[in-house]
């Protein structure tokens, strides 16, 4: 998903661009959508119910190549979607040794993740949601999610 708020997500008046791998099924396809707008999922439970109810504009879904690498261990993630996104990950370094940092979040309840690898990333995109971030903020995380919730 490429997603976008003009201020704070709370106060909504968001846009997303739903993207689907090609090699999907009509069959997930359809279950990739709905999950990406928030349906078949309890209230509050996932980011992606919480987020769907900021969105005032929801653009066509992508469907198209996609190509995905994470290692949340390393903090490292890489991808890219020809002509929609591209974007990376790493860790964070110390600006005097140059050595990794390394810093987690845990969320117990959290209905984004349980725990994440915090980094840097970088990335761009392309399309009716164009978004340059520079050496920013990125999370790493294994996810595992159901209509409930987060699994804990």
């Amino acid at each position: 998903m490429i997603v976008r708020w003009p201020g704070a997500i709370h106060e909504g008046r968001g846009e997303v661009v739903p993207i689907v791998d090609e090699r999907a099924s009509d069959k997930q396809r359809e279950a990739l959508l709905r999950i990406m707008g928030g349906e078949d999922t309890e209230p509050g439970a996932t980011f992606f119910q919480v987020f769907s109810t900021t969105f005032e504009k929801v653009h066509n879904p992508v469907f198209t190549n996609l190509e995905f690498e994470v290692d949340p261990e390393a903090r490292t993630a890489r991808v890219n979607v020809p002509g929609w996104v591209e974007a990376r990950g790493e860790p964070i370094r110390n600006p005097v040794t140059g050595h990794e940092h390394r810093a987690r979040i845990n969320l117990p309840y959290g209905f984004e993740y349980d725990v994440c690898e915090v980094g840097r990333g970088w990335g761009e995109t392309k399309g009716p949601i164009a978004l340059s971030m520079q050496d920013s903020h990125a999370h790493f995380s294994r996810l595992h999610m159901t209509g409930t919730g987060v699994v804990h």
